[in-house]
C-alpha cells in the first residue's frame, strides 16, 4: 500500500512543479504549487451540465476513465516495495486498464456529436495506437533482460553492470518519459494551454465536460503522470537501499521528472500536427534498438 500512498502524494504536487518551473523559466509571477488543486476543488463545488444529445456514455467516462487509473496504481511497486495485485504478465493488464480509460474518453467525446471533438478523439486514438507498440516492446526487452513478466520482480531483478545494460536503462527511461507525454497529451504532441480546436486533441475531447466531470479528468492526468513517473523511477532505485532513502528518492525523481515536462514544454517547440505520428514510430525505433540490445545482452545474439 505504500507504493499507492506515494505515488497519491506526488500526483497531488505533479500539476503544480510544472507550472511553477513553467512560469519561472518565463519570468512570470509564480502561482502556488497547490494551485492546479484548488482549482479541481472549486470545480467540484460545481455541478456538471450535460447537453440533451449527450447519452449515459458521456456521463459514466470519466469515472470509468479515473477508475481505470486508480486500479493501474494497484500493479506499480517502488524499490522493495511490492505492488499490491501482481501476476505474469501484469504489464499487458497494465497498458489495456490504461486503454480502457483512453477508450472511454474518446467515444464520449464522439457521443456529443461535436466535430471538434470527433477530430480530437480521431488523433488521440492514431497516439495511442502507435505509441502502445513502444511500451510493449519495452518492457519485452525487460522480461527478456530478466526473465520476469510481472512488474513486481521486473525492477528488483534488473542488472546495470555493463556499458550496454546502462544504455538500455537509459533508452527505458526517455521512451517511458515521451509515452507518457504522448499519453497525456502535452508538448510536442499536444499543448494543453492552445484555445485552437483544429490543433487540439486533449483539450477538444473534453470542451463539454463541466464541474465534477472536468475534475476527475484533471485528476487522471495527474495520476497517469505519477505512475509513469513511478516506473521511471524503478530504473533508479536500488532496492537494497534502507526504506527511507528509496522514500526519499521516489519523490524526488518525481519531481525531477515534474520539472523535466516543464522544462520540455517551455524550450520545446510543437510539433506540426502532420509530424507526430512519424515522432511517435520514432519511440518504437528506439524501443526496438533496446531490445535488440536486451537481445546481446542475454546472448540470444551473438557479436562476432
Amino acid at each position: 500500500m505504500l507504493s499507492i500512498i506515494l505515488i497519491i502524494i506526488s500526483a497531488l504536487f505533479f500539476a503544480g512543479i510544472i507550472s511553477k518551473t513553467k512560469a519561472k523559466l518565463g519570468g512570470r509571477k509564480m502561482p502556488s504549487i497547490l494551485q492546479p488543486l484548488f482549482d479541481v476543488i472549486r470545480l467540484f463545488r460545481k455541478g456538471a451540465v450535460y447537453s440533451p444529445v449527450t447519452s449515459i456514455i458521456f456521463k459514466i467516462a470519466p469515472v470509468v476513465y479515473i477508475a481505470s487509473i486508480l486500479s493501474v496504481m494497484f500493479f506499480i511497486p517502488i524499490g522493495q516495495q511490492k505492488s499490491v495485485l501482481s501476476f505474469d504478465g501484469d504489464f499487458v493488464f497494465f497498458a489495456y486498464l490504461l486503454a480502457l480509460g483512453r477508450f472511454m474518453i474518446i467515444i464520449s467525446a464522439m457521443d456529443t456529436g461535436s466535430g471538434f471533438e470527433g477530430m480530437g478523439a480521431n488523433r488521440e486514438a492514431l497516439y495511442g495506437m502507435l505509441v502502445e507498440p513502444a511500451f510493449f516492446i519495452l518492457m519485452g526487452s525487460m522480461a527478456l533482460f530478466t526473465n520476469i513478466t510481472s512488474f513486481n520482480n521486473l525492477f528488483s531483478y534488473m542488472h546495470i553492470s555493463t556499458n550496454l545494460s546502462y544504455l538500455t536503462g537509459i533508452s527505458a527511461i526517455y521512451v517511458l518519459m515521451y509515452i507518457a507525454m504522448v499519453e497525456n497529451s502535452r508538448l510536442p504532441i499536444d499543448d494543453p494551454k492552445t484555445h485552437l480546436e483544429l490543433t487540439m486533441v486533449h483539450e477538444v475531447m473534453i470542451l463539454d465536460n463541466s464541474g465534477f466531470d472536468l475534475a476527475l479528468m484533471h485528476i487522471a492526468t495527474w495520476f497517469k503522470f505519477a505512475i509513469y513517473g513511478a516506473l521511471i523511477s524503478n530504473f533508479l532505485i536500488y532496492t537494497l537501499w534502507p526504506l527511507y532513502l528509496q522514500i526519499i528518492s521516489f519523490l524526488t525523481i518525481q519531481c525531477i521528472f515534474a520539472v523535466t515536462v516543464g522544462l520540455l514544454e517551455t524550450f520545446r517547440a510543437r510539433n506540426k500536427m502532420d509530424k507526430n505520428p512519424q515522432w511517435i514510430i520514432m519511440l518504437t525505433a528506439i524501443a526496438i534498438v533496446t531490445f535488440l540490445t536486451a537481445l546481446i545482452l542475454t546472448q540470444k545474439i551473438l557479436l562476432n
